[in-house]
């Protein structure tokens, strides 16, 4: 408890750059809880799923249950129910459709990701504000005839030093989670475009299929 009100009072001393970056601190911080949750809630798949997609010749029906207790909100399955809603229609109609689907999924797990990217670059541009801030204060205190205090002066590299910290801190931070869900997003994006092939090539079967049972008749 007691390190926890040093480090607060430190923060404190850090000067009037430390408010910013507690409020950069704080957006990375939402940005971040929201995306793992949106991840952990929206971004999943069922291995029964997976399995059934990879037989072949999979029943559709049995396709739509499991695509229905992924619930309405979950990506891969907004996605893959645009594929199922247009099978009857020709495979390049259904992919135009999916890839369309694809870019609004990727907008949407994109959104807010700027704002930790922001937060990477504008941290370490704060705390060096903070550093010049300090230093300067440090500077004033030295007068024609010497020093004239010099309990100033070490407040003085102590702001610079802790905005300086602060902002480098905080920019670390932002820095792995803005990698971490970029390369989530990449992997979902990519495990959405290898499914998706799997469903039109079942589709493309049914249409061969059927063009046989014509050629047949």
């Amino acid at each position: 408890m007691q390190d926890i009100q040093e480090a607060l009072q430190a923060i404190k001393f850090g000067g009037a750059m430390v408010y910013p970056l507690l409020v950069l601190a704080i957006l990375a911080l939402v940005i971040t809880v929201d995306k793992f949750y949106v991840y952990f809630r929206y971004v999943r798949l069922s291995k029964q799923l997976l399995h059934l997609i990879e037989t072949y010749g999979f029943a559709w029906d049995d396709l739509e249950q499991h695509i229905t207790g992924l619930g309405a909100q979950n990506y891969f399955a907004r996605f893959f129910r645009v594929i199922i809603e247009h099978r009857d229609k020709p495979s390049w109609w259904v992919e135009s459709r999916a890839g369309d689907e694809a870019l609004l999924i990727e907008k949407s797990l994109s959104r807010g990701l700027w704002v930790l990217e922001t937060v990477v670059t504008a941290a370490p541009l704060l705390g060096l504000l903070g550093t010049i801030s300090g230093m300067m204060h440090s500077f004033q205190l030295f007068g024609g005839s010497g020093l004239v205090d010099p309990t100033g002066v070490t407040g003085g590299v102590a702001q610079a030093l802790i905005a300086t910290a602060l902002g480098l801190f905080i920019a670390v931070i932002a820095l792995f989670s803005f990698n971490y869900f970029s390369r989530r997003q990449s992997q979902a994006l990519d495990e959405m475009e290898r499914l998706g092939t799997r469903l039109l090539d079942n589709i493309r079967l049914g249409e061969h299929e059927r063009e046989q049972s014509h050629e047949a008749a």
